[in-house]
């Protein structure tokens, strides 16, 4: 059991975010993501076959039978590869530094779930859940120049068991 569960389980409130990055994949940008990667060491003929893999690249779109112009593709990774999501997820593995110890944080592609357990003060809990949203949107500015935070696929719950069974509350 994550520790989100051990928490409800075990009568504390839990309160959670769901965050969804718009156009994730479509957004990383690969200056940024090659620096990233040679911080993890990844470096010589490597970082420069992932450099070839991720720059040159063009696409064109064909609508009725009509081709449009063709169009660089200067950010992002590659989608349907297999190196595509792993170098999505280095290129936002760091995002999880920035919050305080008063929320956990888990990623998954393109989402973030953050939660908190509350435990005695819940508007202090709050407050903290909060202070650690407004520092995912500055790093989300920070790091992705165009990526912005898709608002209308975020939501948060509250989390409670009462009378034995686990109670859901989602707030859009």
């Amino acid at each position: 059991m994550t520790a989100g569960t051990l928490n409800v389980e075990n009568g504390r409130r839990q309160t959670v975010a769901y965050i969804d990055f718009a156009k994730a994949f479509d957004s990383a940008c690969h200056s940024k993501l090659l620096m990233k990667l040679s911080q993890y060491v990844i470096k010589g003929s490597l970082l420069e076959w992932i450099r070839d893999f991720l720059t040159g690249r063009s696409h064109q779109t064909r609508v009725n039978g009509i081709l449009s112009g063709v169009a660089d593709i200067v950010s992002g990774v590659v989608q349907g590869s297999c190196l595509g999501p792993v170098l999505f997820l280095l290129y936002i593995n760091d995002l999880t530094d920035i919050f305080t110890d008063a929320v956990t944080v888990k990623l998954y592609a393109d989402d973030v779930k953050i939660y908190s357990s509350i435990i005695v003060n819940e508007k202090a809990i709050g407050q903290e859940l909060q202070q650690n949203l407004n520092k995912l949107t500055k790093w989300a500015s920070d790091w992705f120049w165009q990526l912005p935070i898709s608002y209308t696929k975020c939501c948060s719950s509250r989390c409670r068991k009462t009378c034995g069974k686990p109670r859901y509350i989602m707030h859009a």
